[in-house]
């Protein structure tokens, strides 16, 4: 699905990404752990368009995307969320997800004069799709909630549900687990599952949380200083004596590391 070759990403000497490899393959969901500057989320907003590369490389589905601008991206079904929610604060939840596919007729005001009827079924359809999405994530209850009144861990669920308003690819979250409980996780972590099984979504996870990366993630990729450090199976990487060091500088147990 996506293939990254030699990237570089500069902020002046500082060198986020530094030479990084590596591919996210068709079905899977990849992890991307690291220790804080490691590079990952540097690495994300390159690919997802967010930020042009220094030099490198990305394809998609063997197409060359390098430095397409997100929007350009959604259209082809790459989107990526934000460690911070971005939701319409003072827009309910419902009306968060009825907004996101784009190109609907309400938006041209020659349309809202001349085809009420065609935007009455647009919006009819899209209500209905909004409430099955709500209903798949179990937050039904919050439809009409405003957005901004949700907890961490709801904003992350309604993030989640914006990339199933859209006929998404692969889907790039970012610490989808921080400022979350856990049983609030372990329902998010269940609905990635089922999109990834039942509709094919292809996703790529940045996170701390060992636990939450073991449950959902083959393959999990270690970056540090802006490179790819190791990759394989999550307990291949918890025993990795590199990986551990990046974190701990020591060869510390991989207990310690998932404690960490």
């Amino acid at each position: 699905m996506i293939r990254v070759e030699d990237l570089h990403r500069h902020f002046g000497g500082f060198h986020a990404v530094d030479g990084a490899s590596l591919t996210i393959e068709t079905g899977s969901i990849t992890g991307l752990i690291g220790p804080n500057g490691a590079g990952k989320s540097t690495l994300f907003n390159v690919i997802a368009g967010v930020l042009p590369p220094t030099s490198g490389r990305v394809f998609m589905d063997g197409e060359d995307i390098t430095g397409l601008p997100p929007h350009a991206l959604f259209h082809k079904g790459l989107l990526r969320t934000f460690q911070m929610a971005h939701e319409f604060a003072s827009m309910t939840v419902r009306e968060n997800l009825m907004m996101v596919p784009g190109m609907q007729s309400g938006e041209t005001i020659w349309k809202t004069w001349f085809q009420r009827g065609r935007i009455a079924r647009e919006e009819a359809e899209l209500r209905k799709k909004a409430d099955e999405v709500l209903d798949f994530l179990t937050i039904r209850h919050l439809a009409n909630e405003h957005a901004g009144n949700l907890s961490g861990g709801q904003k992350k669920l309604l993030e989640l549900g914006r990339t199933m308003m859209v006929d998404a690819k692969i889907v790039f979250l970012d610490e989808v687990g921080a400022g979350v409980n856990r049983t609030l996780l372990m329902t998010i972590a269940d609905a990635i599952i089922r999109l990834n099984k039942e509709r094919g979504y292809t996703f790529c996870v940045i996170e701390h949380d060992m636990d939450f990366i073991g449950k959902l993630c083959d393959p999990v990729i270690v970056m540090a200083e802006g490179k790819v450090l190791a990759q394989g199976s999550a307990s291949d990487i918890m025993r990795n004596e590199q990986v551990i060091e990046a974190y701990l500088g020591t060869g510390l147990k991989n207990k310690d590391m998932v404690g960490a």
